[in-house]
């Protein structure tokens, strides 16, 4: 590990508290301000729809600007619309607060390379393990962003405006921290716009089996997160108590980041990405076993393992699918496919928890971990076939 990727490691805990800040609060927020209940998680859902919005002109400033000053700007944008938040809710303006979560998607599409940028700074024998660890910088994001939000609650006269303007501090310490990375270099002018069209790229089923396993796997663990603290409030069950959940379910997410690329290594990709899908399964089983804190607690801890092993492998698979000249392209329709499964399940788990019930979405959430564990099959057959000829 050199400083870069410490540094990286570091944006990557201070993106995964904002992040989880924000799953934190939007919903209860949401919950409050909304029209009508069902609408409680479309905060949620503007984030993500931000960043499937902003996915094209993020690989545009990515190739015309360089890492660092597209990282730069991800976090400018991070700063102004954490501010338009707390506005929003001192106003207590929902539609406001759906449009400055929307603007927030553009540093969320932005920080999502940060994997990228990780592979890029190490030979190719070490790839696998430098975006695990990059990942692991989430840790901090497990106990920051709980915490803040559970601080921010009562710091001002409005309940979580305290948490938004925190916010704000986290990306002025991110943009102190960029300073100091030196990223690799971009490949040759004369290759930045040469490369295969992207239907080529996209039509190889290592990018599909990458799109769907990626895409899918953070669908799912969003489906049930973005959840969870209204099912938990429905359940009578106290804010401390959601904190308690989420920062386990990060700490889930993000703690395998230190041996996921061992893993990955010494039993390959789709064995990885395949035990994130009985992962899945297996939170499925054990949140419909019953509403009290354990089956929260280890519920959503096991789906945020799950959600690294599938989606580290899938980061890992996706490698395999471009060349560096085509890595912009490449790499922002695999963030758009990734941003628009969120925000479906952004939405559908708003709608689902406060119409249908927990019980219901869980049964629901069955559906794409059984498409991600079929395309994973689908591709290890295809990859015997093609050994075997």
């Amino acid at each position: 590990m050199n400083r870069n990727l410490w540094l990286l490691t570091a944006l990557q805990g201070l993106f995964l508290t904002n992040n989880v800040t924000f799953i934190a609060i939007n919903g209860l927020v949401g919950w409050g301000m909304a029209p009508l209940a069902w609408m409680a998680t479309v905060p949620v859902m503007g984030y993500v729809v931000g960043g499937a919005l902003s996915t094209g002109l993020v690989s545009y400033t990515q190739k015309r600007f360089g890492r660092k000053a597209s990282f730069q700007m991800g976090l400018m944008v991070a700063m102004v619309s954490a501010l338009m938040c707390a506005y929003s809710v001192y106003t207590r303006n929902f539609w406001l607060l759906v449009v400055s979560t929307m603007v927030a998607g553009y540093y969320n599409a932005n920080a999502q390379l940060y994997r990228f940028a990780a592979a890029e700074m190490v030979e190719p024998a070490g790839r696998e393990k430098a975006i695990s660890m990059v990942m692991a910088g989430g840790l901090a994001g497990a106990v920051l962003g709980p915490n803040l939000a559970a601080m921010g609650r009562d710091l001002m006269s409005v309940p979580f405006a305290g948490a938004y303007v925190a916010l704000v501090g986290v990306a002025l310490l991110s943009m102190l921290l960029l300073s100091f990375v030196r990223f690799a270099p971009p490949p040759p002018k004369t290759a930045i716009y040469g490369g295969r069209p992207l239907r080529e790229i996209m039509r190889q089923p290592v990018f599909i089996v990458a799109a769907l396993g990626g895409s899918l796997g953070y669908g799912v663990m969003n489906l049930l997160m973005a959840a969870t603290p209204i099912a938990m409030e429905v359940c009578k069950l106290p804010f401390s108590s959601v904190a308690l959940v989420l920062e386990w379910h990060v700490i889930g997410m993000f703690a395998p980041g230190f041996f996921t690329g061992h893993l990955i290594r010494r039993i390959g990709i789709l064995p990885t990405m395949s035990l994130g899908v009985l992962l899945n399964l297996l939170c499925i089983v054990i949140a419909l076993s019953g509403v009290d804190l354990q089956e929260f607690l280890i519920s959503m801890f096991l789906v945020g393992v799950g959600w690294n092993f599938l989606f580290t492998g899938a980061t890992a698979l996706a490698l395999q699918a471009y060349r560096p000249e085509e890595r912009d392209q490449a790499q922002g329709a695999l963030n758009f496919f990734m941003f628009v499964t969120l925000a479906m399940s952004s939405f559908g788990s708003g709608v689902l928890v406060t119409t249908q019930g927990w019980t219901l979405l869980n049964y629901g959430s069955l559906v794409p971990v059984g498409v991600s564990g079929a395309a994973i099959l689908w591709l290890a057959l295809h990859q015997r076939k093609l050994k075997a000829t």
